[in-house]
């Protein structure tokens, strides 16, 4: 039986977040999360290839040979990156700059890949549509919480806005380690939160 809307919603979103519970695409999750714009950014970039990969997979899956269904994939999924890219680099130059590497570098980010081989390639295009919409959603949020909160310990600000001074900010958490430390807290805190659902769902049902 095939998942419905809603619960496809609820997987990318919660159940089956890309970050916080596959732990899938560390590579950019780690890197671009110094600031929350950067991290929204990167989010919602992965999150348009995302939706536009599954729905042409989707709509090519019946044509598409299963001895090449894996390099036609990446063509796919490089023509969205190249797109996006490019109107990046075009109308945001500065945070083009900012994210680097990391845009080009969703081409090979298993998420993408991932749901593209995994769902839209078995479902029809709304589905496949609503899979990739709920997946880069949960990316991106799972991005811009961690850059929230690293910008805001590490530098006293939220997407640019002085909270407090940059004085008493943390320098450990601009750095490599504290995304690994705010990463694992908030894993942390989403299985805790599952945890207690599921309690308070058995006692209701009990």
């Amino acid at each position: 039986m095939k998942d419905s809307g809603y619960t496809i919603i609820v997987k990318g979103l919660v159940t089956q977040n890309p970050v916080l519970v596959l732990t899938l695409g560390m590579c950019p999750t780690l890197a671009t999360t110094t600031s929350a714009l950067n991290g929204m950014s990167m989010g919602l970039a992965t999150l348009l290839v995302l939706l536009g990969s599954n729905i042409v997979v989707s709509l090519l899956k019946n044509i598409i040979s299963d001895k090449i269904r894996i390099p036609a994939y990446v063509v796919v999924i490089a023509t969205f990156v190249s797109v996006i890219d490019m109107l990046i680099h075009a109308n945001f130059p500065a945070l083009h700059e900012s994210l680097g590497i990391f845009i080009p570098l969703i081409v090979v980010n298993c998420i993408v890949l991932g749901r593209a081989e995994a769902f839209a390639s078995k479902n029809n295009v709304f589905r496949s549509a609503l899979d990739g919409l709920a997946m880069g959603l949960g990316f991106t949020l799972a991005l811009t919480l961690l850059g929230v909160i690293r910008e805001l310990l590490g530098s006293g600000k939220i997407f640019g806005l002085v909270i407090y001074s940059e004085h008493y900010g943390a320098l450990l958490f601009v750095l490599a380690p504290g995304a690994f430390i705010t990463l694992g807290f908030l894993i942390s805190f989403l299985n805790k939160l599952k945890k207690t659902l599921t309690l308070k769902g058995n006692k209701n049902h009990l």
